[in-house]
């Protein structure tokens, strides 16, 4: 039987590792609204959430187990960023190539693209290749907006 989820059930599961069940799910849903997915165990899940879900919240729950999702993780580069400065430059040019960053402390990471990796190269910066649960950053839409001009 499919279950339906509308919101989260808990953010995080309080029961051990081998009482969880993972959900795997792309980066991309937890921008979707509706979606379906399958959990490790086979258990069927319908989504229309009425807010976004977090890589880790628990999405259902019975006796036995708690369902969490589980973000798929992808590659990315790892930029080391020893300095506020040198972190500033690196996600300054990233940005310009229209790319988020996630912001971690002493190292910023981005999607592993062809381009990005033309980039790092070029600059001849220090990176690594990982396969993690990549969180770029996310700005709300406030953020890009221009203030007010002054009145004379």
């Amino acid at each position: 039987m499919t279950q339906r989820v509308r919101q989260m059930a808990a953010e995080r599961s309080s029961r051990p590792d081998n009482e969880r069940v993972r959900l795997p799910m792309e980066r991309h849903l937890f921008l979707k609204r509706r979606w379906r997915g399958v959990a490790e165990d086979g258990a069927e899940f319908e989504f229309d959430l009425e807010s976004r879900l977090k890589d880790g919240c628990v999405i259902f729950q019975t006796d036995r187990a708690d369902y969490v999702i589980a973000q798929t993780p992808e590659p990315v580069f790892q930029i080391a960023t020893p300095t506020a400065e040198f972190a500033a430059l690196v996600g300054w040019k990233i940005g310009n190539l229209h790319f988020p960053v996630q912001i971690l402390d002493g190292c910023l990471r981005v999607s592993a693209d062809p381009l990005v990796k033309t980039l790092l190269d070029r600059e001849n910066w220090t990176y690594q290749e990982l396969s993690v649960a990549y969180q770029p950053l996310k700005l709300p839409p406030e953020a890009y907006a221009q203030p007010p001009a002054p009145n004379p």
